[in-house]
């Protein structure tokens, strides 16, 4: 079973809202469903919905993989795990050797990555947020992950920083892979998170939305002549390891594959 927001895009089906989840799915005795983007930190922050979430979950902040066990619902996190992947198969390198900017940090989607980026030990992160006390905290986190040096010169390997042009310039000349962890680009008319005259043709854009056509922040690196992805190869990923989590074995990532 999935269930998603209305407002949310997806290449799942929606089914409305999470408050009537718990309900529906012990009383149709469904042992399996995902969440889509825009419920993932209701869900969390829902203890009454949820009964128990694994260590993904609970660093993330937020849960898109639900098991019912005993009539329990576990909850885990695979956007991380699935976000880790996606940059192997569409750039070829790993994040441990990335200088990584996350823009969105403050949310679920975007804490599952950056704590996979630190998981990784990647060189150097910066957090991104609107609301500059969320990415501030995000960082305290992290702060143990990024105590070694790994990077030569001044540059600090990790940091949180405020999300307008002016931070953004100081900061990209240090960064290899910029990643998109907004709503921004489900719609067409969406602005660019980060405008192209700021992008450069060593960057790698990974934009975790995803739609029947590129988004705004695609469109930007094209002009700068950076590499893109949308987030259909994370989508991808992720969905093979909540298979995995539900069934106990290897996905038809093939098979998920042409069905996208």
């Amino acid at each position: 079973m999935v269930r998603g927001g209305a407002r949310c895009r997806s290449a799942d089906p929606t089914w409305g809202f999470w408050r009537s989840g718990r309900a529906f799915a012990l009383a149709a005795n469904t042992e399996r469903c995902s969440a889509r983007v825009q419920d993932r930190d209701a869900i969390c922050a829902l203890p009454a919905q949820i009964d128990e979430v694994d260590e993904r979950a609970r660093r993330a902040g937020a849960v898109n993989t639900i098991r019912v066990r005993d009539k329990k619902l576990i909850g885990s996190n695979t956007d991380g795990e699935g976000f880790l992947r996606a940059i192997r198969t569409e750039f070829s390198v790993d994040v441990r050797d990335l200088r990584v900017l996350i823009v969105g940090a403050g949310g679920g989607t975007g804490h599952a990555i950056a704590w996979q980026c630190a998981l990784e030990n990647c060189e150097r992160l910066v957090l991104v947020n609107r609301t500059l006390e969320k990415a501030n905290a995000l960082a305290e986190r992290l702060r143990s992950f990024f105590a070694g040096p790994r990077v030569l010169g001044p540059v600090a390997r990790l940091e949180a920083v405020a999300w307008d042009e002016a931070a953004l310039r100081a900061q990209l000349g240090d960064v290899d892979l910029i990643v998109n962890a907004t709503p921004l680009g489900m719609n067409p008319s969406d602005p660019t998170p980060i405008p192209a005259r700021l992008l450069a043709p060593h960057h790698m854009v990974f934009d975790a939305v995803y739609g029947p056509s590129k988004t705004s922040l695609l469109r930007a690196a094209d002009e700068a002549g950076a590499r893109g992805a949308n987030g259909l190869p994370m989508l991808l990923h992720q969905g093979a390891l909540s298979f995995s989590n539900w069934f106990d074995r290897e996905a038809p990532i093939d098979a998920m594959r042409r069905a996208l």
